[in-house]
């Protein structure tokens, strides 16, 4: 299978070749779509890691799952030089699928989290869906993220990574804080954070603005309101939604 890497951004090609390397490394001719996970899950600074721990799975965990089923694969006798390897079909049909996930959200490159909705949609390998089930990964969950953590931004060069997390890098999930514990219990601002929740739940002049001086309670409102998002306890649009500050 020929690769046009001029149309993948630059981790994503690096995913890819380092699929190539894991497979020579285990004595394995057949690059699978294992070897293509654990390149994505392991990749420092990759996008994958972070839609795992926003999807509340290990990315350890993922990985080490994933490197048992590499030890599972076929080895050949001897050496395995580059010229010996070739694309199994189902992740011929993964990376297939990840460029239609770029064109479906109006991508110019295909990017590692295309590679991963690919993996998730590879149909041709019922194992790994099996696998996939078994850390509650489908493809419509891990694409929720995607979404959210891309803001409306679409993939216009080879180095997106550091755009999409820039959020993270600058900003406060407010959301993962609650889940975490370190927010103090809000009272008395019911009315309020429901007031902010009908006014988000709308489809039109969605936008709520708070007003008034420093000390007032501004940023309980917001607080109550992530705190609400991880009991759940909020309109269908907003479950699963992050908050950044």
């Amino acid at each position: 299978m020929n690769i046009d890497f001029n149309t993948f951004t630059e981790k994503s090609a690096f995913a890819v070749q380092e699929a190539q390397n894991l497979a020579r490394r285990h004595g394995q001719q057949e690059i699978d779509v294992w070897h293509l996970l654990l390149a994505l899950v392991q990749q420092e600074g990759g996008i994958v890691p972070s839609l795992l721990e926003r999807l509340q799975i290990t990315p350890a965990a993922v990985q080490l799952a994933t490197q048992r089923e590499i030890d599972k694969l076929p080895k050949a006798t001897g050496s395995v030089n580059v010229s010996q390897i070739y694309v199994s079909s189902a992740l011929q049909q993964a990376i297939s699928q990840a460029d239609n996930e770029k064109t479906m959200l109006k991508d110019e490159f295909v990017s590692t989290e295309h590679l991963f909705l690919g993996l998730l949609s590879a149909e041709s390998s019922s194992k790994l869906g099996q696998f996939f089930e078994q850390f509650t990964l489908d493809h419509n969950r891990v694409l929720e993220v995607i979404k959210t953590l891309r803001n409306g931004q679409t993939i216009t060069n080879r180095n997106p990574e550091t755009t999409f997390e820039a959020l993270e890098k600058y900003g406060i999930d407010l959301v993962e804080q609650a889940r975490k514990g370190k927010m103090d219990p809000v009272i008395g601002r019911d009315e309020e954070i429901r007031r902010v929740i009908r006014i988000l739940s709308r489809k039109t002049k969605n936008n709520p603005v708070l007003i008034g001086e420093p000390g007032v309670g501004k940023t309980a409102i917001v607080e109550g309101l992530a705190q609400r998002i991880v009991r759940g306890d909020v309109s269908e649009g907003l479950k699963d939604k992050t908050i950044f500050a």
